[in-house]
């Protein structure tokens, strides 16, 4: 039997603000659900600004079937950079355990320095709880086959999974985007653009320059007789990311540990490197690559990255900066809005009725 308008005991008011109040509080349960999952949405919708030019030229211009351009990218994200950065953090993990297990070399680089300088400053017990807490710390920011071989496949088939309804519905799930999203149409377009910056300069630009650097890292290391020098080239890969400190972490304890055995021309060697090509092939690099694939500016990405790995794990590397650019985006917002907010009463524009966008016509590029 239907009830009467009269016997609800809330008013339209307090109904509209327990709907909202049930939306998120259901949102909240949905992503407490999916818990370590949440990763793989995260890593398809930054997929999808990296690889939409593609799908745009394909598909849009050219007029390639959709569903095959999106099977094709879908299989160039596995084999080119899933794979690849998989096998490159099992590699990181694992060795760094056996480093953290075996610290016969640390211990005999810091008792030369010890003997040098005439000052104790550490003991063997120390350095390996030390080297536990970093194994222990990066083992669970690194995605690896060790925290099980089904979350492993569960997060990348539901990142491929979602990039591929992306693509395939293109059109929906950008209209809903407009259509859900709680900003103007010039807010979602500085959103738009923020996203695109920061996915470029932290995905695409720092790739580049960390593969350039790793590579010159390791070919130093190598020339100078380093051991393990690949080992050390992907670790320089992974803090490349890192602003500032980056490959002087890798390279200048190489040095060190050169110096200290006596081999002074090789440690002389791999400074010179690392302070004359290597960190400023980053600095030229990022010059080029600003002009073409935004501009982040270094205390953001430094402050980023420190707050998205703790938060996202590796792919924090990515996500911080994207938060703090898009926290950075929503103040400015805010402080136009505040300042448009009175000529927009004194002209009383605020009365003026809202038009809801026509149902056939597609959704805005946010490019």
């Amino acid at each position: 039997m239907p009830v009467a308008p009269s016997d609800n005991i809330y008013t339209p008011r307090q109904q509209y603000v327990l709907l909202i109040v049930c939306l998120v509080a259901l949102a909240t349960l949905i992503l407490l659900g999916l818990g370590s999952y949440i990763t793989a949405f995260l890593g398809a919708g930054i997929l999808f600004v990296v690889f939409r030019p593609w799908f745009k030229a394909l598909v849009h211009r050219r007029g390639w079937n959709r569903q095959a351009v999106t099977l094709g990218l879908l299989a160039f994200a596995f084999v080119v950079i899933i794979l690849p950065f998989s096998a490159l953090s099992l590699m990181l993990v694992d060795r760094i355990r056996h480093y953290g297990q075996d610290t016969s070399q640390i211990m005999t680089v810091l008792h030369t320095i010890e003997q040098k300088t005439g000052y104790r400053f550490t003991t063997e017990q120390n350095v390996r709880s030390l080297l536990q807490q970093s194994v222990s710390w990066i083992s669970q920011r690194l995605p690896s086959l060790a925290s099980g071989l089904l979350h492993f496949a569960v997060v990348i088939g539901l990142m491929l999974f979602t990039l591929y309804f992306m693509f395939t519905q293109e059109n929906d799930f950008l209209r809903g985007l407009r259509r859900y999203l709680p900003f103007r149409n010039n807010t979602l377009h500085e959103l738009g653009e923020s996203l695109k910056n920061t996915v470029n300069a932290n995905v695409l630009g720092q790739a580049l320059i960390s593969l350039v650097q790793a590579t010159l890292t390791g070919l130093a290391l190598w020339i100078f007789q380093v051991p393990d020098a690949l080992f050390w080239g992907v670790v320089a890969f992974f803090m490349a990311f890192i602003p500032v400190l980056g490959t002087p972490l890798v390279w200048g304890p190489a040095a060190i540990l050169k110096l200290t055995q006596g081999h002074t021309g090789q440690g002389i060697g791999i400074l010179l490197v690392g302070l004359i090509a290597i960190m400023n092939i980053d600095n030229l690099l990022r010059i080029v690559l600003a002009r073409r694939m935004g501009n982040i500016h270094p205390l953001i990405t430094l402050a980023g990255v420190v707050l998205g790995v703790e938060i996202f794990g590796i792919l924090g590397l990515v996500l911080g900066p994207l938060l703090l650019s898009y926290f950075i985006v929503l103040m400015q917002v805010f402080e136009r809005e505040n300042r448009l907010r009175p000529k927009l009463r004194g002209s009383k524009i605020d009365n003026i009725p809202h038009v809801e966008p026509d149902a056939n016509e597609g959704p805005a590029d946010p490019q």
